[in-house]
């Protein structure tokens, strides 16, 4: 698998460079389709953010992505944390994959349908994979009237939330204005 290493106000070292080839890059080891990774290492300034080095890693492979963001006090943490969280993440792929296919050893794609195939042949399904799959414990209904992005964010902040949905406004459409992990607001407007 190739690793692209990228960073913004962090410094990587030769040995650092070294440690995310050999443990991110192992993952293929998991889902032998990986075919690139791209690992961002950035240092936030803004005083509010206790975690100033967040590391971002992105695994790409036979239409699959696979993407965590982890926040340790350092670089090398950095990569430890995002490598079980990865391997977590890959193993729930394996897992989805496998229950989807019932067990088959590859998956077949008719002739003229889209090359998005997965070969599953030389992985090896430990009983360890077998993660439950996330359920809805919470529903809650409640009504949406039209408000404007700055009045979404105010409610979201009124409610101690990190997101909030509504029908915005200025466009008539459903909304979503989200907290953003360098302390700003997002906006998640439907398209045209």
């Amino acid at each position: 698998m190739e690793i692209s290493i990228s960073s913004r106000h962090v410094r990587v070292t030769p040995r650092l460079e070294e440690v995310i080839r050999e443990k991110i890059g192992d993952l293929d080891r998991y889902f032998e389709k990986l075919d690139s990774g791209v690992v961002h290492f950035t240092e936030t300034r803004n005083p509010r953010i206790s975690d100033k080095i967040s590391c971002e890693v992105v695994l790409d492979g036979d239409g699959h992505r696979i993407r965590c963001k982890v926040s340790p006090s350092d670089p090398y943490a950095a990569v430890d944390l995002a490598e079980e969280k990865l391997t977590r993440q890959i193993r729930k792929l394996r897992t989805r994959l496998r229950r989807l296919h019932q067990g088959s050893d590859t998956i077949r794609v008719a002739e003229g349908q889209a090359p998005n195939v997965v070969d599953l042949a030389g992985v090896d399904f430990e009983e360890s994979d077998e993660e439950p799959m996330p359920r809805i414990v919470k529903t809650k209904r409640f009504h949406i009237g039209p408000l404007t992005p700055d009045d979404a964010v105010l409610k979201m902040e009124l409610l101690g939330h990190g997101f909030f949905f509504f029908v915005n406004k200025e466009t008539s459409r459903a909304a979503v204005v989200y907290r953003r992990d360098d302390g700003d607001v997002g906006l998640i407007d439907v398209a045209d």
